[in-house]
């Protein structure tokens, strides 16, 4: 039987952090974070190079396990010592570089480590059907599922992993930057098939840097810097302005400029970049430290 959004939305969510942590030694990777992923709902995790993205998903995923907090799948509170664990719990994770063999054909990339048998041999003609199906109900019509998976574009290659992972029981996907290699066009493909997999009852974890991809499809957002959360909100809570005043950091862009202005005052092309700095501070309409005064949502700077 099909779930349907309501019941999705009613049950315990899928995943659930709180207050959770990560330490390697003396240096802390995570702390203090806190995120729910229901079914039918993409959650947003947002942050620049070393906020921490990598480090909670290893955690999820079961690579990683967890020092301080707690962490709960369906309700239940649990602590993976293998992403096998986490995959049989059905938290599958679609990695940026995507583990797939380019010189094989895409159906033998879909069921790579999953093949179908028939007696001993492989149910080859069983396989590419499959294949086919699946993909044509995420709404991607390949003509040949016996090309090579590396003449597929970024796009369409990112969108037959989440399609093997719908098919093989995900209930949470984690997408690991799958526009950031992307143009504008691809990367609007990835975005549909998100869609795609929230329509089904999948919660989805969309871990990105650019705001501008996460806000149309996403329903929460977290921001990370540092190992730390600036902020956690549901859509309705924040705009897109304010998500990207947070993630540019407005207050440090405004410093900056400020900077510049005066160190490069007889220096045309520091004066140059000042005002292109202080052009992208007014587009960004941030006067105010990220933190400071949290537009709705959870304000989380005081964290420890």
């Amino acid at each position: 039987m099909t779930t349907t959004t309501a019941e999705t939305k009613t049950a315990a969510p899928l995943v659930r952090l709180t207050d959770a942590g990560k330490r390697y030694g003396n240096i802390i990777a995570l702390t203090g974070i806190t995120l729910e992923v229901s079914g039918s709902e993409v959650t947003c995790v947002l942050g620049d190079n070393g906020a921490g993205k990598s480090t909670l998903i290893k955690i999820i995923a079961g690579l990683h396990q967890h020092d301080e907090g707690s962490y709960e799948v369906e309700g239940e509170p649990v602590r993976f010592h293998s992403p096998r664990e986490a995959l049989n719990r059905g938290i599958a994770t679609v990695y940026q570089d995507l583990a797939v063999v380019s010189l094989m054909p895409v159906w033998r990339n879909f069921f790579l480590g999953n093949e179908l048998r028939r007696g001993p041999t492989m149910d080859l003609g069983r396989m590419r059907r499959t294949t086919k199906q699946e993909l044509l109900d995420m709404g991607i019509d390949l003509r040949d599922v016996d090309q090579p998976i590396g003449t597929l574009s970024g796009g369409e290659r990112q969108c037959v992993a989440i399609a093997r992972a719908v098919h093989f029981g995900a209930k949470v996907l984690i997408l690991d930057e799958p526009t950031a290699a992307l143009g504008v066009k691809q990367a609007g493909v990835v975005l549909r098939y998100i869609v795609q997999a929230k329509e089904r009852g999948i919660g989805v974890i969309f871990i990105t840097h650019n705001p501008h991809h996460a806000y149309p499809v996403g329903d929460r957002f977290l921001l990370l810097n540092r190992g730390r959360s600036i902020g956690y909100f549901a859509k309705n809570e924040i705009t897109l302005g304010e998500l990207t005043g947070l993630m540019a950091g407005g207050a440090e862009l405004e410093q900056l400029t400020h900077e510049l202005q005066r160190v490069g005052a007889e220096d045309s092309e520091l004066r140059h970049v000042a005002e292109v700095l202080e052009h992208e501070v007014a587009e960004l309409g941030v006067g105010a430290t990220p933190g400071s005064e949290q537009p709705g949502g959870r304000d989380e700077t005081s964290q420890p």
